[in-house]
């Protein structure tokens, strides 16, 4: 498994928790925390919008790396043998050499009877 494999799963994993935890929030009145209790009841803890907060920008910000981290592994090829554009081809075509028809030598003058 390659190593741009590697952060493409965990950026997922990073995005479904990142959803999860947006989703969680109750911005003034309705979330999906309001059905699960009310957030001073979640889990006995008084703060869980700090938490929830914390947790969105931590998520947020360890996304930004995880991508940063990604783009410098990714090398874009499998190998140094795929290139767009062949080093054979990007060569000018050899010019032909053109030949000049050999010197040829005056008409005779025409014979006068």
């Amino acid at each position: 498994m390659s190593t741009f494999s590697i952060f493409l799963v965990l950026i997922t994993i990073v995005c479904f928790l990142l959803i999860i935890v947006i989703m969680v929030q109750n911005p003034k009145g309705g979330g999906l925390s309001s059905s699960i209790g009310g957030s001073t009841q979640l889990g006995g803890v008084q703060k869980t919008t700090d938490f929830l907060d914390k947790s969105t920008w931590v998520l947020a910000g360890a996304l930004i790396v995880l991508v940063l981290l990604s783009s410098l592994s990714f090398t874009g090829t499998l190998s140094d043998n795929n290139k767009i554009i062949d080093a054979s081809q990007s060569a000018a075509p050899k010019a032909t050499e053109k030949t000049t028809p050999a010197a040829q030598k005056p008409a005779a003058a025409p014979v006068k009877k």
